[in-house]
């Protein structure tokens, strides 16, 4: 008894002191590790934004396409990095704003079809993170290798998990999947959203890239619309 009742005395005074500054020097170091990350961010947005803008002047107006398409893809990425967190339904529209902002100067059409009743939990900022990169990617791996007219987006619910695929209309090669560093770290990311993703043929003629993981809380209720006008048997299985 009397050395469980020791174990409950507040530490020495020398030793609270050299607690509190090791706190202290982790907490310096985390604010110099934030001070250079927004450093970072602030010279990417003014240094190379600013020499992208100049370039586009400069190019001729064949090239002037891609030049707008790279800084809008920089402006996304960046605009995205400073954090992204809030419940399903906010990360979601996020995702959707960057996707159509992206494909938009592609000149691609995005089909978002998304059920009306949602579930809206809360995610925390690595679910919210982790769900984010899976789209982008997604979205990334169909602009660089499809090379799609069009892009189709599907948000449903099934039992207690979110189901969310994208499919494009480019070709389909099952022999790249799963070799890139990108999809590994698909992978790798819906791991710790303790879900699954697979890619397989679409009925677009791309490739359907399908991501399904439990949300949280099991609040589920069942989707009775869509967002868009498409319907439900319409979707690519």
């Amino acid at each position: 008894m009397k050395r469980w009742l020791q174990r409950l005395r507040p530490p020495r005074p020398a030793a609270s002191e050299a607690h509190l500054a090791d706190l202290q020097r982790q907490l310096d170091i985390a604010r110099a590790v934030e001070a250079e990350r927004r450093r970072i961010h602030d010279d990417l947005h003014d240094d190379v934004g600013s020499q992208l803008l100049t370039l586009l002047h400069r190019v001729p107006p064949a090239e002037q396409q891609r030049v707008r398409e790279i800084l809008q893809d920089l402006r996304a990425i960046l605009a995205r990095e400073r954090g992204v967190e809030g419940t399903l339904l906010e990360v979601l529209a996020q995702l959707r704003e960057e996707a159509e902002q992206r494909l938009q100067t592609r000149g691609i059409d995005l089909d978002w079809q998304q059920a009306d009743e949602l579930p809206d939990p809360a995610l925390d900022p690595a679910q919210a993170m982790h769900l984010f990169r899976i789209g982008r990617e997604s979205i990334t791996n169909a602009l660089r290798h499809a090379h799609p007219h069009a892009l189709r987006v599907v948000v449903d619910v099934a039992g207690d998990q979110l189901v969310f695929e994208v499919t494009d209309d480019g070709r389909f090669d099952p022999a790249r999947i799963g070799h890139g560093r990108g999809t590994r770290s698909m992978q790798a990311r819906a791991s710790q959203l303790h879900g699954d993703i697979s890619w397989q043929a679409g009925t677009l003629g791309g490739t359907k890239v399908r991501l399904r993981f439990p949300l949280p809380g099991g609040d589920t209720p069942a989707s009775t619309g869509w967002a868009n006008a498409a319907a439900p048997g319409n979707i690519a299985q």
